[in-house]
C-alpha cells in the first residue's frame, strides 16, 4: 500500500513495466507480482530487484493468446504449456496492458516471419568489387526500411483496430447514459463513461504517435527509396535478359562442338582431379550460371547447362559436411550432375531437356463447419463399419501419398550412399528416419482411405534420381506397400498398417510393420519401425500431434545399431518440446556418434572423439563435427488455408500423364474436395465405399463357392470342410492378390513383407493397364 504509484505500467522505449496481480493457487489467491514486457517476451519477478538474478516466468506473445475476462481480469495462454491469469487494478490499467500485449504479439509474429524468411531474402557471401559492395549495402539499406515501414504501418493497423472497438464500447456507454434516469445507478453509469473516454483517448494518442512516426520516415525516404528501387528492377532486367541470351549462345555452341558424342567423364573434364573433387574455389552464389572456357580440342570437354532451369542444385535444405572430413559437398554435387549427364544408359544423356515445373499452390480450404448432427443421424440403425464420415476430417491426399511424403528429404539417403563410414551412414539414415515426421506437426486431417488395389507413382527420376510406387495390398486390416528407387544407389522399402485406440481425449495410431533400406555400393541393409502418433484434445480444445516412442535403426550387415528416443510432451518437463536423441553404437556396443534435435525442425549428430567405460555408464569428451536437417519445416506463407503441406505436398495431387487408372491422382472424390466442392466429394466418397464393399462382398462370395465344391468320397467332403472353415476364418482378411507386389520373407530380417515383383514401370511405358482392376 506504501506504492500506489508503482501499480501504474510505464512505458520505456519497446520496454513496459508496471505491477500486475497473479494468481498463483487456491490458498494464496492472487499475488502481486512485477512485469516487464520487452522484444516480445513477458517475464514476471517478485520484485524489482530480482530482476538482475532471478526471473519466476516467461511467456513468448508470437505463439500466446490473450483474453479478457472482465474489467480488470485477462488471461495469457501459451497453447497450454503456460497460462497467466492476471488482474490489473483498475480497468484503466488493464487496457494499458493489453494494448501493449496486442502490439507486442503482432511486433513478435513480423519478427519471426521475417527471421524464416531472412536466409532467401539477404545475400550471404561478401562482394567481390566495391562498386558491388555499395549496391548490396544499399540494397540492405532499403530492406531495413521498408521492414521498419512496414513494422509502423501494422503498428496502425492494431491500434485502428483498439479505435474501433473502445469507440463501440463507448458509443454503448454513451446510449446507456441517455436512457438512465437520475437513480443509484446514475454514479456508476457516469463513472464508468467517464473510464471508456480515457481508453479511448489513450488509444487515441497511441495512434496519433504512430502516424507521426510512419509520415516522418515515409517522407524523409519516400522519394529516394522509389528511384533507387526503379533503378535496381531495371538493372535485373537487364542482367536476366542478357544471361537469358548467354545461356541460349552456350547451348547451341556446346551441341555444334559436341555433336552426339558423349566421352566418359575422366577423359571430358580435365578440370576434374582423380578424387572427383572441382580444382579451385565455387563460389556458393553463382554455381547454377557458371561458364567454362572454351578448350583447343572442341570435342574433349563437357560443360554444365547455364540455364537454371536444367540444374538442379543439391542438397538445398541438408547443410554440408564439415571440413574435417576433407570433402566438399558442392564439389560432389558437381561431379553427380555430370556423371548423370555422361552417362550413355541415361536416356537423356544425348539431350538435355528442361525439368518440369511443379506447381506451389492448391485452392484454399473452405471454411465449412461440421455439423455433428448430421454424422449422429447417419449412424442411426446402420452398422458401425457402414457409417460414412465426411470429408470434414480429411485433407485431399491419400494415405499412399503420405507414404510417398517420407521422402521429403531423400538429400539424407544421397548423402548416406556416398559414405565410406558404416557408423556415418548410420547417422544419416537415422536423420531420415526422423525427418519423415517433419511435416506433420500441424497436419491433423486424416489422409483418405485408399481402395484396394488403389496405387501411387512418385517419379522424381529426372529432378531428383528416385521415383518410388505404394500399393494398398489389403483393406481388412488395412495395409500398403511402398517402393522406392534411387540412381544415387538406395533402395526404400516398406509395408505399414495403422491400428488405432481411442482413449477418450485422445487418439492413438500405432504403425505396424517394418521399413527397410539398402545401399547398392556397401550392402548394408538397415531396418526400423515407427513410432506412435497421439491426437490430442479430440472432443474438446484444438488439436495437437505428438509423436512418442523408440526406434532401434538396425545395420543387418554390420551389427551397427542406434537407439532414437521421441520424448513426449508434459506439461512439467523443462526439455524442449519435440526432443528427440539417440546414441549410434557398433556391434560391441561402444558409442560412436550421440544425436540430438527435434523432430520437427533440426536433427544434429556428434562424434564421440573419447569414451570411457567406468562404473556409471559411458563417460567421455564428445566434439560436433556433422550438421543436417537445417530447418526441416518447408512450409511457407497461407500454409494453413492450404492444409499446412510442404512444398512436396503440394505437388502430389497434381495431374500425371500415362499414370496407372487406379493412380490416387484419378481419385474423384479427393479431386473435388482439393477444388473446395466438400458437398459433391461426401457424395462420391460415399458412392466409392459401397461400390467397394459391394466388391468384397462378391469377392468372398466366389470364394466361398470354390472353397465348398465337394469332391467324390470321404475324402472330398473332408477337404470341402476344411476349406469351408478356412474360408470363414478368411471373412476378415482380404482374398486379394497385390497387382505390383508379392508376399515374400526377407533373406537378411527374416520378416514377411509385399516387395515389389516387378512390371509397373514397362506397363507405364507401354501404355498397357489392361491388369488394372477398376475401382473408381
Amino acid at each position: 500500500m506504501s506504492e500506489p504509484k508503482a501499480l501504474t505500467p510505464t512505458p520505456a522505449g519497446d520496454t513496459y513495466k508496471g505491477w500486475l496481480f497473479k494468481w498463483t493457487n487456491y490458498i494464496k489467491g492472487y499475488q502481486r507480482r512485477w512485469f516487464v514486457l520487452s522484444n516480445g517476451l513477458l517475464s514476471y519477478y517478485r520484485t524489482q530487484a530480482e530482476m538482475g538474478h532471478t526471473c519466476r516466468g516467461t511467456i513468448n506473445l508470437a505463439t500466446a493468446n490473450i483474453a479478457v475476462e472482465d474489467s480488470c481480469n485477462f488471461v495469457i495462454s501459451n497453447g497450454g504449456a503456460q497460462t497467466y491469469h492476471l488482474k490489473a487494478s483498475s480497468e484503466v490499467e488493464r487496457q494499458r496492458w493489453i494494448t501493449a500485449l496486442e502490439l507486442a504479439k503482432a511486433k513478435a509474429v513480423r519478427n519471426q516471419a521475417e527471421s524464416d524468411d531472412s536466409g532467401d531474402e539477404c545475400p550471404t557471401s561478401p562482394p567481390t568489387s566495391g562498386q558491388g559492395g555499395g549496391a548490396r549495402n544499399s540494397n540492405s539499406e532499403v530492406q531495413s526500411t521498408l521492414r521498419t515501414l512496414g513494422s509502423k504501418v501494422e503498428d496502425l493497423s492494431t491500434c485502428n483496430d483498439l479505435i474501433a472497438k473502445h469507440g463501440s464500447a463507448l458509443q454503448r456507454s454513451l446510449s446507456e447514459l441517455e436512457g438512465v434516469r437520475l437513480g443509484g445507478d446514475t454514479d456508476g453509469k457516469i463513472r464508468q463513461v467517464t473510464e471508456r473516454a480515457t481508453l479511448f483517448r489513450i488509444t487515441s494518442n497511441a495512434m496519433i504517435n504512430a502516424c507521426r512516426d510512419f509520415l516522418s520516415l515515409a517522407q524523409a525516404h519516400s522519394k529516394r527509396w522509389q528511384k533507387a528501387l526503379h533503378s535496381e528492377r531495371d538493372q535485373r532486367i537487364r542482367l536476366e535478359e542478357t544471361l537469358e541470351q548467354l545461356a541460349k549462345q552456350h547451348n547451341h555452341l556446346e551441341r555444334a562442338f559436341r555433336g552426339a558424342t558423349v566421352l566418359p567423364l575422366s577423359q571430358s573434364n580435365p578440370a576434374l582431379d582423380s578424387s572427383g573433387s572441382v580444382k579451385g574455389d565455387a563460389s556458393d552464389e553463382d554455381d547454377e550460371n557458371e561458364f567454362f572456357d572454351a578448350m583447343e580440342d572442341p570435342a574433349g570437354f563437357i560443360t554444365v547447362p547455364a540455364d537454371p532451369k536444367y540444374h538442379r542444385r543439391s542438397g538445398s535444405n541438408v547443410s554440408g559436411l564439415s571440413t574435417e572430413t576433407g570433402i566438399d559437398d558442392q564439389s560432389v554435387s558437381l561431379c553427380d550432375e555430370q556423371s548423370l549427364g555422361s552417362n550413355p544408359e541415361s536416356p537423356q544423356s544425348l539431350e538435355v531437356e528442361p525439368v518440369r515445373k511443379r506447381r506451389t499452390k492448391i485452392p484454399d480450404k473452405p471454411n465449412y463447419s461440421l455439423n455433428l448432427w448430421s454424422i449422429m443421424k447417419n449412424c442411426i440403425g446402420k452398422e458401425l463399419s457402414k457409417i460414412p464420415m465426411p470429408v470434414n476430417f480429411n485433407e485431399p491426399i491419400s494415405m499412399l501419398q503420405r507414404l510417398s511424403e517420407d521422402l521429403e528429404y531423400y538429400e539424407l539417403l544421397d548423402k548416406a550412399a556416398k559414405c565410406q563410414s558404416s557408423l556415418e551412414q548410420l547417422c544419416y539414415v537415422a536423420a531420415f528416419t526422423v525427418s519423415s515426421y517433419s511435416t506433420t506437426v500441424h497436419r491433423t486431417g486424416k489422409p483418405f482411405n485408399p481402395l484396394l488395389g488403389e496405387t501411387y507413382e512418385l517419379d522424381r527420376l529426372r529432378e531428383s534420381g528416385y521415383r518410388s510406387l505404394c500399393e494398398q495390398v489389403s483393406h481388412h486390416p488395412p495395409a500398403a506397400a511402398h517402393h522406392a528407387i534411387s540412381e544415387r544407389g538406395w533402395t526404400l522399402r516398406q509395408e505399414i498398417s495403422l491400428a488405432s485406440k481411442f482413449r477418450g481425449k485422445y487418439l492413438s495410431i500405432m504403425p505396424l510393420g517394418s521399413i527397410q533400406c539398402m545401399f547398392e555400393k556397401s550392402n548394408n541393409h538397415y531396418s526400423w519401425k515407427k513410432v506412435t502418433t497421439t491426437v490430442h484434445n479430440i472432443i474438446v480444445g484444438k488439436l495437437w500431434i505428438d509423436q512418442s516412442g523408440e526406434i532401434d535403426v538396425v545395420n543387418h550387415q554390420t551389427g551397427d545399431r542406434c537407439h532414437l528416443k521421441f520424448a513426449p510432451y508434459s506439461y512439467f518437463s523443462r526439455d524442449v518440446a519435440r526432443k528427440v536423441t539417440g546414441v549410434v553404437a557398433d556391434k560391441e556396443g561402444k558409442a560412436h556418434y550421440v544425436l540430438s534435435g527435434t523432430w520437427d525442425e533440426k536433427m544434429e549428430f556428434s562424434r564421440v572423439m573419447q569414451s570411457n567405460k567406468g562404473e556409471n555408464g559411458t563417460e567421455g569428451k564428445q566434439k560436433t563435427v556433422y550438421q543436417t536437417l537445417k530447418q526441416t519445416k518447408k512450409t511457407f506463407g497461407g500454409a494453413e488455408t492450404m492444409y499446412y503441406f510442404s512444398s512436396l505436398a503440394l505437388t502430389l495431387n497434381e495431374p500425371e500423364e500415362g499414370v496407372a487408372p487406379t493412380d490416387s491422382r484419378r481419385r474423384p472424390d479427393q479431386q473435388l474436395m482439393e477444388a473446395g466442392r466438400w458437398d459433391e466429394a461426401n457424395a462420391e466418397k460415399q458412392r466409392l465405399e459401397e461400390k467397394q464393399r459391394s466388391v468384397r462382398r462378391e469377392r468372398e462370395r466366389e470364394a466361398q463357392q470354390a472353397a465348398n465344391l465337394p469332391e467324390e468320397g470321404a475324402e472330398g467332403v473332408e477337404i470341402g470342410t476344411e476349406a469351408s472353415q478356412a474360408s470363414d476364418e478368411s471373412v476378415h482378411q482380404d482374398n486379394y492378390e497385390a497387382l505390383w507386389f508379392e508376399r515374400t520373407e526377407d533373406a537378411v530380417t527374416g520378416e514377411s513383407m509385399h516387395v515389389y515383383k516387378g512390371g509397373y514401370w514397362e506397363a507405364k511405358d507401354h501404355g498397357s493397364w489392361d491388369v488394372c482392376p477398376d475401382i473408381y
